[in-house]
């Protein structure tokens, strides 16, 4: 499958060749990437959607697409999530133009939700706490680049003022070792990736890169989200 190789192909880049690769990967995978404990994560202490009707859209961006889209997916009160392009200057990228790091396109997540089962506040949690490390700048674990950046497309200026505060508490409680390098601004227009991309996980739930580096993030949603979890 292109998008299986093309991974593949950013762990090539990331980690050389040769014998060195193998063992390297062998390291990666028996050893993923632990988030925080959300049990020292605070609840933001603004938050925003309780009393807010209908269904309401956000969109988040941690690295590759398919762990952040399971995540949410798995996440009661969510209607859908779709995997996706935002922030870059090319209308309607394909995934190879995204993953040239070229495009100023992230991959993202456009989650829709109903407020009266889950807040902002909520998601914002689990953005920070299972979805991805807020701390890795421009990847996450094995993907490199720009495109892997951690970011939060707001979609109105609640949502902005309520991730900024946020960012602003986690950094004051020093729950992370490393400084928060999250990026919030306004989205510009979300994209829909290709449909192969869409539900990858549950799809290709044995493939390495799912298994080493997906699936973990589900199991610490399960069990440190256990009343969002379905």
């Amino acid at each position: 499958m292109p998008s299986s190789a093309q991974k593949l192909h950013h762990w090539i880049l990331f980690l050389g060749g040769g014998i060195a690769l193998v063992v390297s990967i062998g390291v990666l995978m028996t050893k993923p990437v632990e988030a925080v404990n959300p049990l020292s994560l605070p609840d933001p202490k603004q938050n925003f959607g309780e009393n807010t009707k209908g269904r309401q859209t956000a969109v988040f961006a941690g690295g590759c697409f398919w762990g952040v889209e399971a995540v949410f997916r798995h996440t009661a009160g969510v209607l859908s999530a779709v995997s996706g392009y935002a922030g870059g200057s090319i209308a309607n990228p394909t995934y190879e133009q995204v993953s040239s790091g070229a495009t100023g396109h992230a991959e993202a997540v456009q989650v829709v939700y109903d407020p009266a089962k889950i807040s902002y506040g909520q998601l914002l949690k689990i953005y920070f706490a299972v979805a991805h490390d807020p701390t890795q700048l421009n990847y996450q674990g094995p993907d490199h680049g720009t495109q892997y950046r951690s970011a939060i497309f707001t979609t109105n200026e609640e949502q902005a003022r309520m991730a900024r505060a946020y960012i602003a508490q986690l950094q004051a409680a020093k729950v992370y070792p490393q400084p928060i390098v999250t990026e919030v601004y306004p989205l510009p227009v979300f994209y829909p990736a290709e449909d192969y991309h869409q539900n990858y996980l549950a799809l290709h739930p044995n493939q390495p890169y799912i298994v080493y580096n997906d699936q973990p993030k589900l199991e610490r949603l399960r069990t440190q989200f256990p009343a969002l979890y379905r």
